[in-house]
């Protein structure tokens, strides 16, 4: 056996979930995120600058665009971002080297994306932000604060005990 079988073999299957609002149906995503060089960053600080996002991606190859994840309601920066690479090589070398890094003194995840569809950028939560931030109950200082209790009231979300 080869180093690289060693360490890059995948012994389970990757899920993706399915954008309802931007696809028909699973195998239309899949076709896009086949031929697609954009990457999703997620966990991002909101005070993260596109200058310090953009130095970081373009460490494995020029970066086309970047486009900042925004909330919906007052647009400003919600922790994450599309990058978009000229060449399919270069996602996947961000997602190879870049993933599970720190930028901005957090540790960011990044995951293969269909391609950037206007509309996107915009967080899905009810308070216009990321969903994930809703359900939080901790002050995160990388993610500016708590989200305000009216945005989710009467919505409870079950946890395993263990």
């Amino acid at each position: 056996r080869n180093m690289a079988e060693l360490f890059h073999k995948e012994e389970t299957p990757q899920y993706f979930m399915l954008d309802a609002q931007n696809y028909d149906n699973g195998d239309q995503q899949l076709e896009a995120l086949t031929k697609s060089a954009t990457i999703y960053v997620g966990n991002l600080s909101f005070f993260s600058k596109e200058s310090q996002i953009y130095e970081t991606f373009a460490r494995v190859g020029p970066v086309k665009r970047l486009i900042m994840g925004l909330n919906r309601e007052t647009k400003t920066p919600c922790g994450f971002c599309f990058v978009e690479y000229f060449i399919q090589d270069h996602a996947h070398a961000a997602l190879k080297y870049i993933s599970d890094t720190v930028c901005d003194e957090r540790i960011i995840r990044c995951d293969a994306d269909p391609g950037f569809i206007h509309g996107r950028q915009f967080g899905r939560g009810k308070s216009g932000g990321q969903v994930r931030d809703e359900w939080t109950t901790n002050y995160d200082p990388g993610r500016g604060r708590l989200v305000p209790p009216e945005a989710i009231s009467g919505r409870k979300r079950e946890r395993d005990d263990d």
